[in-house]
């Protein structure tokens, strides 16, 4: 949750006289000013790159701003890599990190030149199966247990992704003897952590395999990919990370057991709530209010836009505009209009009393937010809107309107009638 929001009450009136409601804007300087400092507190490292998780803001216009620093892409599916390749990021600036894998996916993935990240041991077969095993390949590992996990994605026993560490030499071995040449290890054992320790004691433990699988399967590994996990300050009295203190624990870490080992190991982050996350806003208009058991506020925005809090039971941060520095009054639930009672966006949140007409701004949408949504009760998906420094706003995706809803319906002859 930011202190000030980058843009005024008078800012979305001018905005909402051109656009309806509900739409997502982005902060664009907020997310160049992010990547900034996530390159320099990794510069230490040579070739470092971000490789952005693209399910968390799967948008192309928002995939250029990061290519200008030299960002690559995660991606988990044929649309993800092709969105890769349209927006100009193609070879090993993508990393392909998948599970359960279809032989059509890998074949995308190896025509792209991406690296792929195998998830488990078996897949080793399943890559053969779609053409040939690539000369550079990364695994996923999975510790089973692990100091800096946290409740989101619970204990690393419990999940599905990676190998167990048997599994990942046992990979290791017999990729190399497959004449892979060049090797990654990949693992990402948290999500959403605001533990500024939580990155170098993943690279600790990847680094300490590294040097492992050089002793005894005589491997180089090249580069190592600390995934995402990093979280950001969803509620308020959060304390946001430090991306240069973490920078720095990961370099003790580098220089404890890599350096002196005579490796040299290039680092991968992909990040994605923490890039987005942040500067991304839903903004949505009140349209009704209800008093019953309970009081409710309601609003022309609904899970289908935004649903964390409808699943998860997520935090975010309801700003009523030009009411900043009212009372909290009042207490509410904040309801979109879908036929679930789970259609809140908070729950029991004390507010500003609302009218009619007032703007509402849920913060911290910027990933996984508008990319989770649906078209349940047939509601649209909203637009998106790229904020730039002067408070201008350019459509980077429109609306979808009750064409789009029925086009696949094209092939109902008697509908299209």
């Amino acid at each position: 949750m930011r202190e000030k929001l980058p843009f005024s009450k008078e800012d979305v009136l001018k905005w909402t006289k051109d656009y309806p409601t509900p739409f997502y804007v982005y902060d664009e300087e907020g997310i160049r000013d992010c990547v900034r400092k996530l390159y320099e507190a990794f510069s230490w490292n040579e070739g470092f790159t971000e490789h952005f998780a693209v399910k968390a803001t799967p948008t192309p216009g928002i995939l250029r701003v990061l290519k200008e620093f030299g960002c690559g892409t995660d991606c988990a599916s044929t649309a993800e890599l092709i969105m890769s390749e349209r927006t100009g990021i193609t070879g090993h600036k993508i990393m392909f990190s998948s599970n359960e894998t279809r032989i059509d996916e890998y074949q995308e993935a190896l025509r792209l030149g991406a690296i792929i990240n195998l998830d488990d041991i078996t897949q080793i077969e399943q890559l053969e199966r779609a053409g040939e095993i690539p000369d550079t390949i990364c695994c996923r590992y999975n510790p089973g247990r692990f100091e800096n996990t946290n409740g989101i994605m619970g204990h690393a026993y419990d999940s599905k992704f990676g190998m167990t560490f048997e599994q990942l030499k046992e990979a290791y071995r017999i990729l190399k003897e497959k004449g892979v040449k060049h090797f990654g290890i990949h693992s990402m054992v948290a999500s959403c952590s605001l533990d500024n320790n939580y990155y170098p004691s993943l690279a600790r433990e990847l680094f300490r395999i590294a040097l492992d699988f050089k002793k005894e399967l005589d491997i180089n590994v090249e580069f190592i990919d600390l995934a995402g996990g990093i979280g950001i300050p969803y509620r308020p009295g959060e304390e946001t990370i430090d991306i240069a203190a973490i920078g720095a624990g990961v370099h003790e870490a580098y220089k404890e057991i890599v350096e002196p080992n005579g490796m040299k190991i290039r680092l991968v982050t992909e990040m994605g709530r923490y890039i987005t996350g942040p500067y991304g806003y839903l903004i949505t208009t009140v349209i009704g209010e209800k008093h019953i058991y309970k009081d409710y506020v309601g609003v022309d925005a609904t899970a289908c836009n935004l649903m964390r809090p409808a699943i998860y039971g997520a935090y975010h941060h309801i700003r009523v505009l030009g009411k900043e520095n009212a009372p909290a009054e009042v207490k509410v639930d904040v309801c979109g209009s879908l036929c679930e009672n789970n259609d809140k966006f908070a729950v029991d949140r004390e507010l500003p009393k609302t009218e009619l007409g007032d703007l509402i701004v849920i913060e911290d949408a910027g990933a996984h937010g508008h990319s989770m949504g649906y078209n349940y009760n047939g509601k649209m998906r909203s637009a998106e809107f790229l904020m730039h420094k002067d408070k201008s706003l350019t459509m980077i995706r429109r609306a979808q309107t009750i064409e789009d809803y029925f086009a696949t319906l094209d092939i109902d002859k008697e509908f299209n009638r």
